[in-house]
């Protein structure tokens, strides 16, 4: 029979810490500090770790103290409090939710089964073979009417956002001179969207897949080379594909409200990239490689685990006017250590000013149909 060391058994400590009505159980060993402990419940919770809180019988747990200096035994159940505003991803993980359609009014079952979807009629469907838009956002869909499917090759634009769709099939690739796609507040899992038929749009230059329930986005993604706008906010990703460096004519990307933990260093490649939204995720720190992101205007990296930069990226990135660090450990001391940081300063000032002056507010430019500013 094997027997246990007592060794090993003294070296680690078995805890269960309550937070939003679920236990959380952790073994960690006694001479861990309360802030080391932070850090583990960090991607569990999404709660940053100065924004947390340990209580243990009746007491706010000190930082740098060790659980054994705190008297934390084996079988000590501790209790986590969140400061508001300091979490990441989708905010503190409480209880399971499904994800609903943004933007949309909450009405009653019987409102609701009054209001049909909508019946696409044959003007309709004449009106979206002329321009190439179809405009079916808040439609009361469950899934793509046939008649979208008739329109052809000529659809420029799609837009189906905040509906009930469950799936995107691959026949979405008979669509070959589609430029915009919106997919936005569908409630979209992985399983529901066959990737080969949106990788196939080779002149795709727009594409928003916010407010869903996504976890990975495919290597597939890769193919979309005229792609100049990504929207992945608020789904559940944990990582941006290495694929990504494939999109070179990428100028915008969000990606913020998500779970990502660390980004490629291909994305050094996408040299056009001129404004990046990373806020709220649990990234601890950036490739080296953003320094290569020569056109970057603005970086948002509010309320992350960041607590440095590229060493090079006011050197480098010599666009660079707006910087979000809301909510991370990163101090302005610490960046004016940085070469080239006064620079940036410089160019930060002038902007505000100039926002100041012209009470500039954005500069987003008229389309037809679907095609809104974000």
């Amino acid at each position: 029979m094997e027997l246990e060391d007592p060794t090993m058994a003294d070296s680690t400590i078995k805890l269960t810490v309550k937070f939003g009505g679920k236990s959380i159980p952790l073994s960690v060993s006694p001479d861990c500090t309360v802030k080391d402990l932070k850090s583990q419940l960090q991607p569990i919770t999404n709660v940053l770790p100065r924004g947390q809180k340990l209580i243990f019988k009746g007491k706010v747990l000190v930082e740098t103290s060790t659980l054994k200096q705190s008297d934390v035994g084996s079988g000590a159940k501790l209790m986590l409090m969140a400061s508001q505003g300091l979490h990441q991803g989708e905010g503190p993980i409480l209880k399971e939710a499904s994800t609903r359609p943004i933007s949309r009014t909450v009405v009653s079952d019987k409102v609701d089964q009054r209001k049909p979807s909508v019946l696409v009629d044959k003007n309709r469907t004449d009106r979206w073979k002329a321009t190439g838009v179809i405009a079916l956002a808040q439609a009361n869909l469950k899934e793509i009417p046939e008649e979208v499917w008739d329109c052809g090759s000529g659809v420029r634009v799609l837009d189906i956002s905040e509906n009930f769709i469950k799936e995107v099939p691959a026949k979405i690739s008979s669509f070959g001179s589609m430029q915009k796609l919106f997919l936005q507040g569908n409630g979209l899992s992985d399983e529901s969207i066959q990737w080969e038929g949106i990788a196939s749009l080779k002149r795709l230059m727009l594409l928003s897949i916010s407010h869903n329930n996504l976890t990975v986005l495919p290597s597939a993604m890769g193919s979309l080379t005229s792609l100049r706008q990504l929207d992945v906010t608020n789904n559940k990703l944990t990582s941006l594909p290495n694929e990504l460096g494939l999109l070179t004519q990428l100028e915008i990307l969000k990606a913020n409200n998500n779970r990502i933990t660390s980004l490629p260093e291909s994305i050094g490649n996408c040299s056009f990239l001129m404004e990046v939204d990373l806020s709220a995720n649990i990234i601890s720190e950036l490739p080296e490689t953003f320094t290569k992101l020569r056109n970057l205007k603005t970086l948002e990296l509010n309320n992350t685990g960041l607590k440095t930069l590229p060493s090079a990226l006011f050197k480098m990135c010599l666009q660079l006017s707006t910087l979000g660090l809301h909510n991370t450990e990163i101090t302005v001391e610490f960046l004016r250590q940085f070469e080239g940081y006064d620079d940036f300063d410089e160019r930060r000032r002038t902007k505000h000013q100039k926002q100041l002056d012209f009470r500039v507010v954005g500069s987003g430019q008229f389309d037809e149909g679907a095609d809104k500013s974000w």
